[in-house]
């Protein structure tokens, strides 16, 4: 098989996966990712190991769960040791250079002990997760944060450019709107959701950030790439351009996924996350008729400059050299199951949309297929490594190549079961239920049928996906499902005893020291 040159990596911030098209829904037309899903094959069963944007990510860029490679949050670093996309791509000859968000932190303690520089480019290399950082924007810029940052943004020096003035354009244009009285309303406020960005559309993150990915391809010439194409949106804040804000009206929304069975007697985690501020607000009247426009125009926008950025890989003849994958790192509840943001594992966060186009002829059987495979995030590392000839690392890697599923093979031994886990510590959910930073911790399992959430020091959660695939009735106390807990519980401990710690050795290098012993002069245990 001929190797794949190129690799066009898109992942849209906070994607739910039954937000497009080509996921069955009515309204929210897609034809742009649609007509990748027809080229390629549609995972329709695809989970991430966190429902949270950096550990999220990282186990994306590793190949690792997160208690693997220890980034458990979005502040929490990559330890200096990990290694990701651009370190085994490298060595290739690849140019490895994200556009947009990673959401990774360096570990700058583990550098200052290395007397690492981060200014050096090996420094440089470490500290942005193993990409060059073309156009590296984590998306979040409210002006006190910024200010500590130093006030520098490369997309605000864009804007100045543009003739939008002031200290802060990201803040005060691209998530800000017009008020009656001329005031700016802040796209910080969910009320102000539904109102149009004060900035043009061709000026909003997601046209910059779509032109500086095509800019990085030409840069690139002849000279093999990924491109990490990373949007913000529809992340928060909820705020779209004209005419994207107002598209969508009520008689396009999907119905609340909610239940009143849900509030009675909760899981305590469950309930602490339901009573956090931002779940209350999504779970009052009004919050998401007013959030849905912005966010489904946001996803539309997307789908608009993918189309012209697939439109021009064709004209240029890239597209017949370049694997083209588009995922998100979680989703985001909107009001589902009474709660708002993401991080508990219920579908509408856990489970994310991913399709691959592998434009090589040995794909040509599965284009336009869906593939129910369960898989996750950790899978998409090995598959870029077997998809560009780069040597295996069984040993670390967690994940397995989507290879033989975009080849329409079906291999025996596929995972019948995918894994997930959240590191809670920094919620105020925890303080709701008074554990400390270290116990605040949770773990799913999900198989065909159950879908088991071990939370450390409390009761689980397990829910009957056969008969309640909307995941209403909490039977992690049922009485009646104590074997099938304990089951589960098993599964749980099996995957979480099976991670890859010993990273520094492959296992060929354990065969060849165990062939060696006899040979070293060691000698343990012979009599004479």
């Amino acid at each position: 098989m001929s190797m794949i040159k190129n690799i066009l990596f898109i992942m849209a911030d906070q994607l739910r996966w039954d937000y497009l098209s080509c996921y069955g829904h009515p309204h929210l037309h897609t034809p742009n990712i649609d007509k990748l899903a027809a080229r390629g094959v549609r995972f329709d069963r695809a989970y991430v190991q966190s429902p949270v944007c950096g550990p999220s990510r990282a186990s994306c860029y590793t190949g690792r769960t997160v208690f693997s490679h220890g980034a458990t949050w979005n502040r929490v670093p990559l330890p200096v040791g990990e290694l990701t996309l651009g370190d085994y791509l490298r060595p290739l000859g690849v140019r490895t250079a994200v556009v947009g968000k990673t959401h990774m932190v360096p570990d700058r303690e583990g550098m200052a002990r290395l007397g690492l520089n981060p200014t050096t480019e090996l420094g440089m290399i470490i500290s942005q997760p193993g990409f060059d950082p073309y156009e590296r924007d984590d998306g979040l810029h409210p002006t006190p944060l910024l200010r500590n940052k130093g006030g520098m943004l490369r997309y605000n020096d864009w804007l100045r450019e543009k003739g939008y003035e002031g200290e802060n354009p990201w803040n005060d244009y691209a998530n800000a709107a017009d008020g009656p009285d001329g005031e700016i309303l802040s796209g910080w406020h969910l009320k102000n959701s539904n109102l149009p960005a004060r900035v043009k559309e061709e000026h909003s993150e997601t046209a910059y950030m779509t032109l500086r990915a095509r800019e990085f391809i030409e840069d690139s010439g002849d000279t093999p790439w990924l491109c990490h194409l990373s949007y913000i949106k529809p992340h928060w804040p909820y705020m779209a351009p004209a005419p994207y804000h107002d598209m969508y009206g009520p008689e396009t929304f999907l119905p609340v996924v909610r239940s009143e069975k849900e509030r009675e007697d909760p899981n305590p985690v469950f309930d602490a996350f339901m009573k956090m501020e931002v779940s209350e607000v999504f779970s009052a009247q009004g919050t998401r008729e007013t959030v849905l426009p912005a966010y489904m125009g946001l996803i539309k926008q997307i789908d608009d400059h993918l189309g012209r950025l697939f439109d021009w890989l064709e004209e240029t003849g890239k597209a017949d050299e370049t694997m083209i994958v588009l995922t998100s790192d979680h989703g985001d509840y909107l009001g589902d199951h009474w709660m708002g943001e993401k991080e508990l594992f219920h579908e509408q966060s856990v489970r994310v949309p991913l399709i691959i186009c592998d434009p090589r002829a040995e794909a040509d059987a599965t284009r336009g297929t869906a593939c129910d495979a369960l898989v996750e995030a950790i899978d998409l590392v090995p598959t870029f490594l077997e998809a560009t000839g780069a040597p295996p690392a069984d040993h670390r890697l967690e994940g397995r190549s989507l290879m033989p599923l975009l080849r329409g093979e079906k291999p025996q031994d596929w995972r019948d079961a995918v894994f997930s886990e959240i590191d809670y510590a920094f919620y105020a959910a925890r303080e709701t239920v008074g554990v400390g930073p270290s116990d605040a911790r949770a773990y799913m399992l999900r198989t065909e049928r159950w879908k088991y959430i071990h939370f450390r020091g409390f009761a689980p959660q397990l829910f009957d996906l056969e008969q309640d695939p909307d995941e209403f009735t909490d039977l992690g106390r049922h009485p009646d499902y104590e074997t099938v807990r304990q089951e589960m519980h098993a599964r749980l401990l099996d995957r979480l005893t099976a991670r890859k710690n010993r990273v520094t050795m492959t296992d060929e290098g354990v065969r060849a020291l165990r062939r060696d012993e006899d040979t070293s002069g060691i000698m343990i245990g012979k009599w004479g």
